[in-house]
């Protein structure tokens, strides 16, 4: 493909070139598999304090409507009233803070510190920081097993996950995978951990009795699976691919794959509303996947371009609304804050 589009492309003068880049609309002008307009209504862009750099996961304290945001650019967590929408609090010194996670078993947030391989725990009420622990080699994204209070948090480059007692906040285990980790989830009804060995093209599955893999999960047409979600009532593990634009929909009890979606270019977070069936892609690219799942079946709603660097999403099942912290290339941050449209 890349050959025929120079050979269209040959002969015009720049000039040319960049007006009909610029009469394109931004996401056809991206790579994405399915245009169409997101079922989704703005409702706010609220302002976000600190420089317009990176952001990275979001966490929700539902019952206190407090969204907790990893400022990676700032190094620093900014926590968002969704109620009142707008920023009540930044927490500094979390150094390229990259996964966050509220666990609100224990009311306490967890945040990696990338930029000094930590993982910092917070209260969760006085947003204070509590204590630091070594979080293995580029810590990132973080789950939380309640019934042996332990977290489990993903060494990208270590090629591990690092255990993490609660109760002492320490580093009790490594638990080696073997070439680069992507993001690791909970399953509350296996009671296991599962994470994505993306430079292996499977899914691990960890037994937290014992911190040992018991499983690997073999994933065809995967290339750099790094996101990861799982529906665990309908026994469902969506994966999202970096490397080829992919989503892959994962049985968790026959642990095949039972079919493979074109998503958002360069699919990053997913989250996922458990009452309207509602499954979000976020993509570096700037462009937002939705599908709809019903049981075992899932659909695409739409795929098309949100918002500068929409590569994270989080929402509040209670009020369905979803939360996006956006990059501009100039001027401050913001959250946009949408929700479905009445129709769907």
């Amino acid at each position: 493909m890349k050959n025929t589009a120079n050979h269209f492309y040959r002969g015009w003068t720049p000039v040319v070139l960049m007006a009909f880049a610029a009469s394109v609309p931004a996401c056809s002008r991206a790579s994405n598999p399915a245009s169409s307009r997101l079922p989704l209504t703005t409702v706010a862009d609220a302002p976000l304090p600190g420089h317009a750099t990176r952001w990275d996961y979001a966490s929700l304290d539902a019952k206190r409507h407090h969204l907790f945001l990893a400022h990676l650019g700032d190094s620093a967590v900014v926590v968002f009233d969704t109620a009142q929408r707008k920023a009540i609090a930044t927490i500094p010194d979390i150094s390229h803070v990259h996964g966050v996670l509220y666990v609100p078993q224990l009311d306490r947030v967890y945040a990696s510190a990338t930029g000094m391989d930590q993982v910092v725990a917070i209260d969760a009420k006085t947003f204070k920081i509590v204590a630091r622990m070594p979080g293995g080699d580029y810590p990132d994204g973080m789950a939380y097993a309640p019934g042996v209070h332990k977290l489990y948090v993903s060494d990208e480059h270590g090629g591990t996950d690092t255990v993490i007692d609660t109760a002492s906040n320490t580093r009790i285990a490594t638990i080696p995978l073997g070439g680069e980790v992507g993001n690791t989830q909970y399953d509350p009804m296996s009671r296991h951990i599962f994470v994505n060995a993306q430079t292996r093209d499977q899914l691990a599955e960890i037994d937290p009795a014992t911190d040992k893999v018991v499983r690997r999960i073999d994933l065809p047409g995967a290339a750099g699976n790094h996101g990861l979600y799982i529906d665990a009532p309908a026994r469902l593990a969506f994966v999202a691919c970096e490397g080829n634009d992919k989503l892959l929909v994962l049985d968790l009890v026959s642990r095949k794959v039972l079919t493979t979606f074109d998503v958002a270019k360069d699919p990053d977070v997913l989250a996922f509303d458990p009452a309207l069936g509602w499954l979000y892609v976020a993509g570096e690219s700037g462009q937002v996947s939705l599908f709809k799942v019903q049981g075992k079946t899932v659909s695409t709603l739409a795929t098309a371009w949100f918002g500068s660097n929409a590569h994270v999403v989080a929402v509040d099942p209670a009020t369905h609304e979803a939360f996006f912290p956006l990059k501009p290339p100039r001027g401050t941050p913001m959250l946009r804050i949408t929700r479905p449209n009445a129709e769907k």
